[in-house]
């Protein structure tokens, strides 16, 4: 979803700043992106720890002199319930809650003098119930609830913050997810598809779009909102 969303953005005409602990495919993204005519920086960054937190927002600074829009994608996917160890909620946390909070910390510190947006991508998962899966669904509810705590301390800065919350979305994480679980793509697909109305799963540019619609002006009087990405799933 990170991926789509940058090249979604590029396209759209935004100078785009990619952070990932992968490398090899941040690089690739932003190499990719710039082949197409778009310009993109990459830098590696664990946003579990404050410096690599930190160092987002000023590599952005340093590469375009500004800071408009922040996306918070970065995800750790602990898909455990009672077989959690301290070690997997920490990281867990580590990630989607405390490093989240993190990156928008420094990001919003620009954007207070120009206003801007923040999108935070939550779940279905922090929604509705899925068997032993609540450390993930735990974090994805509590950016569902800072989304609307962030809107209020922000808006009077011109800020706004917005949540997407993605159903199943064919990503690296669910192929992961689907060996994991010693499934095919079809078949988790049309498990997974039958659970919402357009009877599918979907696709992250389809996810990407809708974080982009947040981030732009034409979502300008948008915020403390949280956007169902999920093919009706939610809805059931």
């Amino acid at each position: 979803i990170g991926q789509a969303t940058a090249e979604v953005f590029a396209e759209e005409g935004a100078r785009v700043l990619l952070a990932d602990i992968n490398v090899e495919n941040g690089e690739a993204t932003a190499a990719g992106i710039r082949q197409r005519g778009g310009q993109a920086h990459f830098v590696k960054a664990d946003i579990s720890q404050e410096a690599d937190a930190k160092k987002i927002t000023d590599e952005a600074l340093a590469a375009f002199g500004h800071v408009n829009i922040l996306v918070n994608d970065a995800a750790a996917f602990v898909l455990k319930g009672f077989s959690a160890s301290v070690e997997d909620w920490q990281r867990s946390l580590g990630v989607n809650v405390i490093g989240t909070a993190m990156v928008t910390r420094y990001a919003v510190e620009p954007m207070k003098k120009t206003g801007g947006a923040v999108v935070l991508l939550g779940s279905i998962s922090g929604f509705c119930a899925q068997p032993d899966f609540f450390v993930y669904s735990a974090t994805k509810a509590a950016l569902v609830q800072m989304t609307r705590n962030m809107a209020m301390d922000l808006g009077q800065f011109g800020i706004r913050v917005n949540s997407v919350c993605p159903g199943t979305i064919l990503t690296p994480a669910s192929m992961r997810h689907i060996t994991k679980i010693g499934s095919t793509v079809e078949e988790f697909s049309r498990a997974e598809g039958a659970k919402g109305f357009l009877g599918r799963i979907g696709n992250p540019r389809e996810v990407a779009h809708p974080i982009c619609f947040l981030a732009s002006d034409e979502a300008s009087f948008i915020t403390g909102a949280a956007l169902m990405v999920d093919g009706g799933y939610s809805a059931v």
